[in-house]
């Protein structure tokens, strides 16, 4: 049995040995070698999926690579998508459920009742002064008022950016003064596992360090903190004016394809948080195409995406893309374990939906819990699962495929790209599902594995870097906001020979053409499918003024993919001898890591070291670090300068390994 993150050779092994004969999946590649080889009459057929105010007279315009515009001069609106076409043939069918095990609520909203909340909402944006082309950032929890804002925002030309109801104030302050939002839309507070989240006073702790500060910040409240802080003069309040608006019409904003509809802020190797641009009729019509040839859904039945609103599967295919398709879609506040292990699966006997999506993460800490749940309720609505977020291990793949009877379809892709890279096609035929891959090339990806410093091509189970061909296809990010330098630079001057885009994972392609993720390229962790630059931790730690330096590095971790392991250099050892000054020590640099980040960083380990291993040019060996701290061997390490920072490491790891005490 292999998992699909460890050495190559084991990986072809696997390949080779233990995967059943199987046929290929020729109509799947068939339709998506078709997508590359005719790719403007293909995306024209695809463009047919959506609604058009004014048509395109260009499908694609890529005479400035690698910079990409599809459907150029068509005017569309993704709200109108969502909702307003649907009205005439569905305006009594459910279009959202919303479950909270939170406080204990549930409620649905016929597409009629949605888009009533939608264009009210649209008319308090308006009434603040918001205009097209304003933005907007939206800091909520799980609940139907973070659907009704995206809509709004989209109804009438409003870039929205939504950010995880988990961030810290610094984080979130970042992302106002990039966006430069003129509204900040947020709730008194949310619940975690029943644990108050004062989402309003850190939103306040937000505005009150940003550059840029809002000039509204709109409360939905909820009653969960009746004494939060109120400024008169910024704050306002959501329901008070939804009455004043409740009836207003809103017309749509038509927007030209290209037109910016939202940002997605992601971390990387650079410091600074990048703004994943979304434009506005490309992302349509890949959705469309997604939700009808990807995850296989009929207009009128029911999708469950597991996922915060404020990640990109919360947004592709949490509500923009089963509404555009005509489902419902369910919002759950509340943990997979809370009240208990069968909640999931209470819910889809309940609203009985037909595909479900969600992380491998959470799949692994349900397979924690008491297998009764899984027979206890009825889960033969569920004609697939779709896992997304990081590295499926094909022991989680085996245990819920036999538990629930049905396809499971791992896929692959990024914030960035907006919708899967790599997947299968249920529509076209029966998916051949090799456990460990995510799948083949999707429609329009001109997926290749390339050497990592040439961008050549390399033969198949030859282990190299994923790259897309340029142009990326519709739905993928045009640019990044305010920057289109780091978008050429970053993203697609990777490769010395060849303008490719680069996903910065590792991966290979067998003779069948199927990909096997192998691991990042780059210095991003993948904690549970949240990316986070190994930069931003380190400089977060080095904020603390004992710490001289610091390495963060993403260690497996069974339950959540990787793991925050860092190793820190402080400025006077001699001030931290002794083992109850490091403890207070790493408690401290712990606290800094989550107050500033967000509790999804949280370290796991944090070791306090005399010296970081470095080349002699200087450079951090985060190979030799990892490889330490997962106890693998280092490898090469002829560009060492000082060995005993390396062996000190490992020594230190074995030590507490034996001991049993943990690194915090």
């Amino acid at each position: 049995m292999c998992d699909r993150r460890v050495d190559l050779s084991s990986l072809i092994c696997y390949l080779s040995l233990s995967s059943p004969p199987m046929s290929i999946p020729e109509k799947t590649l068939a339709f998506c070698r078709r997508s590359l080889a005719e790719r403007d009459q293909f995306w024209k057929e695809q463009s047919e999926l959506i609604f058009w105010h004014k048509p395109f007279h260009q499908v694609c315009d890529f005479t400035r690579p690698p910079f990409a515009r599809w459907f150029v001069g068509g005017e569309t609106n993704l709200c109108y998508n969502a909702i307003d076409r649907h009205l005439t043939h569905r305006a009594d069918q459910v279009a959202l459920h919303f479950i909270s095990t939170e406080v204990d609520t549930q409620r649905s909203f016929t597409y009629r009742e949605l888009a009533d909340e939608v264009t009210a909402f649209a008319a308090v944006l308006q009434s603040l002064g918001l205009k097209r082309g304003d933005r907007a950032i939206i800091y909520l929890p799980m609940i139907p008022e973070a659907v009704f804002s995206m809509l709004a925002c989209a109804r009438i030309g409003i870039i929205h950016s939504v950010v995880f109801a988990g961030f810290a104030p610094a984080s979130l302050a970042t992302r106002i003064d990039d966006a430069e939002a003129s509204v900040l839309i947020t709730a008194d507070a949310g619940l975690r596992g029943g644990k108050l989240i004062p989402l309003k006073r850190l939103a306040d702790e937000a505005v009150a360090l940003a550059a840029r500060p809002p000039r509204y910040v709109l409360v939905c409240a909820r009653g969960l903190d009746p004494d939060m802080p109120s400024d008169p003069r910024r704050d306002r309040d959501y329901a008070t004016l939804r009455e004043t608006h409740l009836h207003d019409q809103v017309p749509v904003e038509w927007l030209e394809s290209s037109e910016t509809c939202y940002l997605l802020y992601t971390s990387g190797t650079t410091a600074k948080p990048k703004g994943i641009q979304r434009d506005t009729g490309g992302h349509a019509v890949a959705l469309a195409l997604a939700m009808q040839n990807i995850f296989s859904g009929n207009p009128g039945e029911t999708m469950f995406t597991a996922a915060d609103v404020g990640w990109a599967v919360g947004h592709s295919f949490g509500v923009y893309g089963p509404l555009i398709h005509g489902m419902a879609t369910i919002l759950y506040e509340g943990l997979p374990i809370r009240p208990d292990g069968g909640i999931w699966w209470k819910i889809v006997q309940q609203f009985r939906p037909t595909v479900m999506f969600t992380s491998p993460t959470a799949i692994r800490t349900l397979k924690k819990q008491d297998p009764a749940y899984l027979k206890k309720y009825d889960t033969s609505s569920l004609r697939y699962l779709f896992l997304a977020g990081e590295p499926l291990d094909e022991p989680t793949w085996q245990w819920i495929h036999e538990a629930l009877e049905i396809p499971v379809i791992d896929n692959y892709w990024q914030t960035e790209t907006g919708w899967p890279i790599l997947a299968l096609l249920p529509r076209l035929e029966e998916p051949k599902i090799k456990p460990g891959s995510p799948g083949i090339a999707m429609p329009g990806y001109d997926a290749r594995i390339v050497d990592q410093g040439s961008g050549k091509r390399l033969s198949p189970n030859e282990k190299g870097v994923l790259a897309l061909g340029l142009p990326l296809p519709p739905g993928c990010m045009p640019t990044v906001w305010k920057n289109d330098e780091v978008f050429a630079r970053h993203y697609c001057s990777q490769f010395a020979e060849e303008q490719l885009y680069s996903t910065f994972d590792y991966a290979i392609q067998d003779a069948d053409g199927y990909f096997f993720i192998l691991g990042r390229s780059d210095d991003v962790i993948n904690v549970s499918g949240h990316r986070l630059g190994t930069r931003e931790i380190e400089e977060t730690i080095c904020s603390h003024p004992a710490v001289a330096e610091a390495a963060a590095v993403g260690a497996k971790d069974e339950l959540r993919g990787q793991a925050v392991h860092c190793f820190v250099v402080v400025k006077q050892a001699e001030a931290f001898e002794g083992k109850e000054k490091q403890s207070q020590l790493q408690k401290e640099i712990e606290f800094t890591v989550v107050s500033r980040l967000g509790s999804f960083a949280r370290p796991a380990a944090i070791y306090l070291i005399r010296a970081l291993p470095k080349t002699r040019s200087g450079k951090i060996l985060r190979r030799a670090i990892l490889a330490a701290a997962e106890g693998r061997d280092t490898g090469d390490l002829t560009t060492l300068e000082d060995p005993i920072a390396l062996d000190s490491i490992r020594e230190m790891i074995a030590r507490i390994q034996k001991s049993g005490d943990r690194a915090r």
